[in-house]
C-alpha cells in the first residue's frame, strides 16, 4: 500500500504535501518502486530529506549523486536532489553513470556518501536507489530500516547549508582507472552484450582500449529494451549472446545489466557460464597470484568453491555467505578477503585488485587479463578443467513482498523437520540446513536445494546443483518444489529449469 506522508509532515512543509511512498520499497539493501504508482517524484524528493537527514546523524555533508539512462531516472535524480539539498547536503552530480562508476567517484572526488538512482536490471516502470555512506560498502539491513523510519515518520529535518555541484570529467577518469596501462598481448574478439541499456555507453569503448576486437551487441542506448530486459543472469540475454559468438567465432562474450554492476559470460564454444563457475575460475587464478587468499560466496553459488581441489590445494579458504550485492560488499571489507562472488553476477574484487565494489566493467578487465595470462587456452577450456556439476538457473515464483518472508519461514520449518527424519531431496540424504540466508539444503554427495526470498522484488529465489547427473538435478528441484508448494501464495516462475 501507498503510503501519503500529509498525515505525519509539519504544515509548513508544503514541497512534500503531495509526497506518497509504498513502505514495501524500503527493501534489505536499496530502495526500489515501481514509478508513478508506489512512488511519486514529491515522495522521491522526501526520500532526499530523509536520507540527508540520515546523513546529517552521521556528521556528513557531501554526496555523489548519479543516475541510470532510462527516460524518467532524470527527473527522479532531480527530485532526489531537491531533497537532499533541503536537508543541507552538498550534492556532487556526475549526470548519467553506471553504478560503478558513482562508487568510483567517493573515491575519485573524495565524497564519503553515493546515491545511484537506478532500476538496476528491473524492467522498466521500476526505478530506486543505491546508497552508500562508508565507501566501499553501500547500506544494509539496519541503515535501511532508519531510513525508512524517518522518511515515513516525517522525521526528515530541512538544514542550512544545501548546495549543487555538477562534476564533469568522472567517466574519462573512471575508464582511464578500470583500461590503466593495460594493452592485451594476444587476439581477443569479444562479444559485448549491453541490452541496449546503460553500459553500451561504456563496456564497448573500454573493451577497445585494452585492445579487444569488440563484437556490439545490442549496445545502442535504448530504454525500450527492445530486444529484453538487460539481465545477464536472464537465459534469454544468455542465449542471444551464445548465437552472437558462434556466428561471430568470437573468444567469449561479455553481458551487463541495465547499471552495470554485473558481468555475463559465455565462453567461444557457445556455453553459457554461470557466474559463480566463473567465479571458480577466477579464485584459481587469484589463488596462484595471491597464496592463502580467501574468498566469500553467497548461498546461491556452486559447491566448488568448497569442494575444488585446485583450490584446496592453493591453500584459498571460501565463506559461503548472503545473497545481496550489501551483504556481500560488506563481508569482503570485514573479512580481508580478495574477492567476493555472486551466482547473479556480482563480483566484489578488493585490493589489490579492485576496490571492493561491484563493477562489471572491472570483472570485464579482470577476465580480459585472465585470458592473456593464458594464451595457450580458451574460455572453454578454462570452464572444462572445472569439475562437473548440473546446476539450475536462479528461478524466481512469484511471492508478495508482504507475504514472502512468512512464506519463507514455514517452507524452512518444514525442511528443517524433513531433515530431522532423515528425509531426502531426489534421492539423496538430507545431511544438513545452511541457513544463513533463506535453507540451502545440504545433500549427501554434494549436491543442494536452495530457497530464499528475494531482497528487492515480490519472489523467492529458487537454486539447485547436482554433481552428478542432469536427471538428478531435476529430481532435487521437483522435490524441493513439492515443499514450496505447499504455500497457495507462490506463484509461477520467471523460467524454468
Amino acid at each position: 500500500m501507498t503510503r501519503p506522508l500529509a498525515t505525519v509532515l509539519p504544515n509548513s512543509w508544503a514541497f512534500l504535501r503531495d509526497a506518497m511512498i509504498a513502505p514495501t520499497g524500503f527493501r534489505e539493501y536499496d530502495a526500489r518502486w515501481k514509478y508513478p504508482d508506489q512512488i511519486n517524484l514529491p515522495g522521491m524528493t522526501a526520500l532526499g530529506l530523509g536520507l540527508g537527514t540520515q546523513m546529517r546523524g552521521r556528521g556528513l555533508s557531501d554526496i555523489v549523486v548519479a543516475n541510470d539512462y532510462r527516460d524518467y531516472s532524470l527527473a527522479i535524480k532531480q527530485a532526489l536532489i531537491l531533497g537532499l539539498m533541503q536537508a543541507g547536503v552538498r550534492v556532487h552530480d556526475i549526470g548519467p553513470a553506471l553504478s560503478p562508476m558513482a562508487y568510483f567517484a567517493q573515491f575519485h572526488l573524495d565524497v564519503p556518501a553515493v546515491a545511484m538512482v537506478t532500476a538496476s536490471h528491473n524492467p522498466n516502470g521500476w526505478t530506486g536507489v543505491k546508497m552508500g555512506f562508508q565507501r566501499p560498502m553501500t547500506h544494509g539491513p539496519d541503515e535501511m530500516a532508519e531510513l525508512r523510519d524517518i522518511v515515513l515518520e516525517g522525521r526528515g529535518t530541512p538544514a542550512p547549508g544545501g548546495s549543487y555541484v555538477f562534476r564533469d570529467g568522472v567517466r574519462e577518469a573512471y575508464l582511464d582507472d578500470l583500461a590503466g596501462g593495460f594493452r592485451l598481448s594476444r587476439p581477443l574478439k569479444v562479444v559485448c552484450a549491453t541490452g541496449n541499456g546503460t553500459a553500451g555507453a561504456f563496456a564497448p569503448e573500454l573493451l577497445a582500449r585494452i585492445g579487444a576486437e569488440v563484437v556490439p551487441l545490442h549496445c545502442e542506448l535504448d530504454y525500450t529494451f527492445p530486444a529484453y530486459n538487460p539481465n545477464p543472469e536472464a537465459l534469454e540475454m544468455l542465449h542471444d549472446m551464445a548465437a552472437a559468438v558462434r556466428a561471430a567465432g568470437a573468444d567469449l562474450a561479455l553481458g551487463f545489466d541495465g547499471d552495470g554492476d554485473r558481468c555475463g559470460v559465455v565462453d567461444d564454444e557457445g556455453e553459457e557460464i554461470f557466474a559463480d563457475k566463473v567465479g571458480v575460475i577466477l579464485a584459481r587464478d587469484y589463488a596462484r597470484l595471491h597464496p592463502g587468499a580467501r574468498f566469500v560466496v553467497d548461498v546461491k553459488s556452486t559447491g566448488l568453491f568448497a569442494s575444488d581441489p585446485v583450490l584446496k590445494g592453493l591453500g584459498a579458504t571460501t565463506e559461503y555467505w548472503k545473497t545481496g550485492h550489501s551483504y556481500m560488499k560488506r563481508r569482503v571489507f570485514e573479512t580481508g578477503a580478495l574477492a567476493g562472488f555472486e551466482k547473479s553476477g556480482h563480483y566484489f574484487l578488493a585490493p589489490p585488485v579492485g576496490r571492493g565494489y561491484d563493477c562489471g566493467m572491472r570483472v570485464a578487465v579482470e577476465l580480459c587479463r585472465l585470458m592473456d595470462r593464458h594464451p595457450g587456452a580458451s574460455m572453454s577450456d578454462l570452464r572444462r578443467a572445472l569439475p562437473v556439476t548440473f546446476t539450475s538457473p536462479t528461478m524466481s515464483p512469484f511471492c508478495p513482498d508482504t507475504e514472502k518472508y512468512g512464506v519463507l519461514s514455514r517452507i524452512g520449518t518444514r525442511l528443517e523437520g524433513m531433515a530431522a527424519a532423515g528425509a531426502s531431496l531426489g534421492g539423496r540424504k538430507i545431511t544438513g540446513l545452511v541457513t544463513v540466508n533463506g535453507v540451502r539444503v545440504m545433500l549427501d554427495n554434494g549436491g543442494w536445494g536452495l530457497v530464499r526470498a528475494s531482497s528487492n522484488t515480490p519472489n523467492l529465489v529458487v537454486v539447485c546443483e547436482s554433481p552428478d547427473s542432469a536427471a538428478e538435478l531435476r529430481a532435487i528441484f521437483d522435490d524441493l518444489d513439492a515443499v514450496i508448494r505447499t504455500e497457495p501464495s507462490v506463484g509461477a516462475y520467471d523460467q524454468q529449469l
